[in-house]
C-alpha cells in the first residue's frame, strides 16, 4: 500500500476505502507505517474530516487492533457510561454500584486525569490498596463475581489508540470530532457492551466549549454505536461550573460516599440519577424512567449500592475501612478559605480556572509520569445563582505545599464572580441525543 498516496488523497478531500483504512491502522500498529506519515494523515483528517463510512471503518480498525472483550457468558445486560471529562466529575463512583445493584453488569473502564480534568482512576486510587490495573482474566473474574469492575484500560485493548493519541497530543491534531469520537468509541466498543450511555460535557471546564460542538460529538458517537450494532445514547450536560462541591481526588471520594449514603450535593445526585436511568432503561431492567429512578433511589435507601461498592473495593484489594471512616483517606493538612469581598449574586464559578488550579495544587498532572497528591483540592461552597453576603465562604482550599498554594490561589480567587443583580441558576442537562 502506498501510504503517501493515501495521505495525498485525503489531503485533497477524496474518500478512503474501508480496506485501505484497515490496512493503514494495522500497519501503523505493527510499526510498518512511521509516525511522521500517520501524523500527516491525522492532520489531513483534521482539515478534511471523515464521512460516516470512513469513520465507521476507522473506528472498526482501531477496535480490532488488539483484544476485544467477550462477556456474552454473563447473563445480565452489560452497560457502561462514559464522560468526556470535567471538573469535579466523580459521577462514575456512585453511579456504577447503584446501577450494578439493580442487576446490570457494569464493566467500567475509566481513565486518568487529562489536562485540567480529573480522572476516575486517580480518585479510586485514593483508597489505599485499590488496584485499577487488571489483566483481562482478572477483570472478567471480578465482573462475574460482583457484576461491577472499576478499572483502567489494559495494554492489550485498542493499542492503536494509545499510540495514536500520543501522536495527536504532540502534533496539534487532538481537536477533531471524528478522531475524538473514534478514540472514545473504539475503546468502549471493545468492552463487549450491550449498551452505552455518554455524558458529553460542554462549557469552560469541558473539552467541548460550545453546545454545537458537543452536539456534533454526541451525534457522531451515537452514530458510531449504531453502525457497530450497539445502542448508544448521550446526555449533553453543563460543565461551566464544577459538578458537586469537591474538586480533588480524596475529597471527591468522600463526596461520592456521601451520595451512596443518601446525601451529597443536589446537582451531583441528579446527574447520577439521570445517567443511571438511561443505563437501566437501555439495559432492559426498568420499563420506563420513573421505574428506573425508583429502583436507583431504593439502592441508596436500602444500602445495596453502598454494599456493592464495598464488595468491589474488596475484590480490587482496596481497604474497605475507609468507606466507613473517610478520615482514613489522604488529607492535606492546611486549609485556606476564600471569602466573598461583597454581597451579591454568584454570576460565575469557572470550572476551567478551578481545574487548572487543582493541577497547580498537585491534584492533577502536568506530565504523564508526575505523581499526584490525593489529599489536596477544593470544596466549592457556592453555585451560579446563589446569593452571598460579604465574608461568606466561597471556596475552601486544602493544600500541602506553600509554593503550590501560591500558584493556585490567584486562579481560585478569580474563578468566582459576584454580581449586583440576581442571576439564574444554570441548567444541568441541556439536551438528549438518541
Amino acid at each position: 500500500m502506498n501510504v503517501t498516496e493515501l495521505i495525498e488523497r485525503k489531503r485533497d478531500g477524496h474518500r478512503l476505502q474501508s480496506d485501505e483504512i484497515a490496512t493503514l491502522i494495522t500497519d501503523f500498529s505493527a510499526d510498518r507505517v512511521p509516525d511522521y506519515q500517520m501524523a500527516a494523515m491525522l492532520m489531513a483528517i483534521v482539515w478534511r474530516g471523515l464521512d460516516d463510512g470512513e469513520l465507521a471503518a476507522w473506528t472498526e480498525a482501531m477496535l480490532h487492533s488488539g483484544d476485544v472483550l467477550d462477556f456474552s457468558h454473563v447473563a445480565a445486560p452489560k452497560v457502561d457510561k462514559h464522560s468526556t471529562g470535567g471538573v469535579g466529575d466523580k459521577v462514575s463512583i456512585p453511579l456504577a454500584p447503584m446501577v450494578a445493584a439493580c442487576g446490570v453488569a457494569v464493566p467500567m473502564m475509566s481513565g486518568r486525569g487529562l489536562g485540567h480534568t480529573g480522572g476516575t482512576l486517580d480518585k479510586l486510587e485514593s483508597i489505599p490498596g485499590f488496584r485499577t490495573a487488571l489483566d483481562p482474566k482478572e477483570f472478567t473474574r471480578i465482573l462475574e463475581r460482583t457484576g461491577l469492575v472499576l478499572a483502567g484500560q489494559s495494554e492489550t485493548l485498542v493499542p492503536a489508540d494509545r499510540r495514536m493519541y500520543a501522536l495527536r497530543d504532540v502534533t496539534g491534531t487532538v481537536p477533531s470530532i471524528p478522531l475524538i469520537a473514534s478514540s472514545i468509541m473504539s475503546k468502549k466498543l471493545a468492552e463487549g457492551l450491550d449498551a452505552l450511555v455518554l455524558d458529553v460535557k460542554v462549557g469552560s471546564g469541558a473539552f467541548m466549549k460550545s453546545r454545537e460542538s458537543a452536539r456534533d460529538l454526541a451525534e457522531t458517537m451515537v452514530g458510531l454505536g449504531a453502525a457497530h450494532g450497539t445502542r448508544v445514547q448521550a446526555l449533553i450536560t453543563d460543565m461551566s461550573q464544577p459538578l458537586g462541591a469537591a474538586v480533588g481526588n480524596a475529597l471527591e471520594m468522600v463526596e461520592s460516599l456521601e451520595v451512596l449514603r443518601g446525601g451529597g450535593p443536589a446537582d451531583l445526585v441528579e446527574i447520577t440519577l439521570r445517567l443511571g436511568i438511561e443505563m437501566l432503561v437501555m439495559g432492559g431492567v426498568a420499563a420506563d424512567p420513573a421505574a428506573a429512578r425508583a429502583m436507583l433511589q431504593r439502592t441508596i435507601a436500602d444500602g445495596s449500592a453502598f454494599a456493592k461498592f464495598e464488595e468491589v473495593v474488596v475484590a480490587q484489594r482496596g481497604d474497605p475501612k475507609v468507606l466507613h471512616d473517610p478520615t482514613r483517606l489522604p488529607q492535606a493538612p492546611e486549609e485556606t478559605v476564600i471569602t466573598a469581598g461583597r454581597g451579591g449574586f454568584v454570576s460565575r464559578c469557572d470550572a476551567l480556572d478551578l481545574g487548572v488550579a487543582a493541577v497547580r495544587l498537585g491534584a492533577g498532572r502536568t506530565t504523564k509520569e508526575e505523581a499526584i497528591d490525593p489529599g489536596v483540592g477544593f470544596t466549592v461552597c457556592v453555585k451560579v445563582g446563589d446569593e452571598v453576603a460579604a465574608g461568606d465562604p466561597l471556596i475552601r482550599i486544602r493544600w500541602r505545599r506553600p509554593e503550590r498554594l501560591a500558584a493556585a490561589q490567584p486562579l481560585v480567587e478569580r474563578a468566582v464572580v459576584i454580581a449586583d443583580d440576581p442571576v439564574a441558576a444554570l441548567p444541568l442537562i441541556l439536551e438528549e441525543v438518541r
